[in-house]
């Protein structure tokens, strides 16, 4: 299924012609009675939709979705399964660096969900009035990544073995690269990038074209292009958060996709790409 996606936010979305207030849809997706089969994504969507066709009108128009880069596949699985049950809703998602969808929406541009990839940037986009209630819906890791067949011969992150090497992270703003800073404290090394980026896919992109010789990223951001070396024990984890905008013009819609990444079949969508189960804040 071929989804609509922007890949630059802007100012404004040109969208939307006038929709009816939507009535905000009831839990969608219930988890299963004890001792049954957890639902499939699918399934979850059918039972959510049948259960509000008699008491909410049925959900339709565009869902705007910003979401951090890492991501783009898990939500995109999940959205393909959202709109097998609901054909009237389109959904439309800009990845980014989550501190560049903040600053997007601070500027105007319209989106009725966003996804990030820590609780910082989050907090950001709280603090300007941007959000209703926050929800954290997964965790992540890091991992340090070579280009396959590994060239320069990383050993790790704490061996010197860096020393000398063009190593990428994402920018200090970047939810990944404040989680390289503090992963740095923690072990007591000081890193020497040859380069930030804004997005995680990005060092990822550096890596798997040789361009780089290492790079830190998150664990679900590794792939199969590159080779991953395990980092040392540490406590570093990003914790991903899930809110309706304040703005959003389609409430009913956008609380049901929110729903589906909550619900049991949104959650083992997410562990597939790798996203560890939400913690708490």
């Amino acid at each position: 299924m071929q989804l609509p996606r922007r890949t630059t936010p802007t100012p404004a979305l040109a969208r939307r012609s006038a929709l009816s207030a939507a009535a905000v849809v009831a839990s969608l997706w219930l988890a299963a009675c004890g001792g049954a089969a957890s639902p499939t994504a699918s399934d979850a969507a059918a039972t959510g939709t049948a259960a509000s066709s008699g008491t909410a009108d049925s959900i339709s128009g565009e869902v705007v979705v910003f979401a951090a880069a890492s991501l783009q596949e898990a939500f995109e699985e999940i959205a393909e399964e959202f709109q097998q049950a609901n054909p009237d809703v389109s959904i439309t998602f800009d990845f980014q660096g989550s501190q560049d969808l903040v600053s997007a929406l601070s500027e105007g541009a319209e989106a009725d969900v966003l996804a990030t990839a820590n609780n910082s940037t989050m907090d950001d986009a709280a603090s300007r009035s941007l959000l209703a209630e926050q929800t954290e819906f997964a965790t992540n890791v890091l991992t340090l990544i070579v280009p396959v067949g590994n060239p320069a011969g990383v050993t790790g992150i704490d061996d010197g073995s860096l020393d000398g090497a063009d190593l990428v992270v994402c920018a200090a703003e970047a939810p990944c690269g404040e989680a390289t800073r503090t992963l740095a404290e923690q072990l007591g090394v000081t890193l020497s990038p040859a380069s930030e980026e804004q997005k995680v896919t990005d060092v990822r992109g550096k890596v798997e074209s040789g361009e780089a010789d290492a790079g830190i990223v998150y664990a679900t951001d590794a792939g199969d292009a590159v080779e991953t070396i395990p980092l040392p024990d540490n406590d570093v984890v990003n914790h991903y958060p899930i809110a309706l905008t304040r703005d959003t013009v389609n409430p009913g819609a956008a609380r049901a996709f929110v729903d589906l990444v909550l619900s049991d079949a949104g959650q083992a969508i997410l562990a597939e790409h790798g996203f560890g189960a939400p913690t708490g804040r």
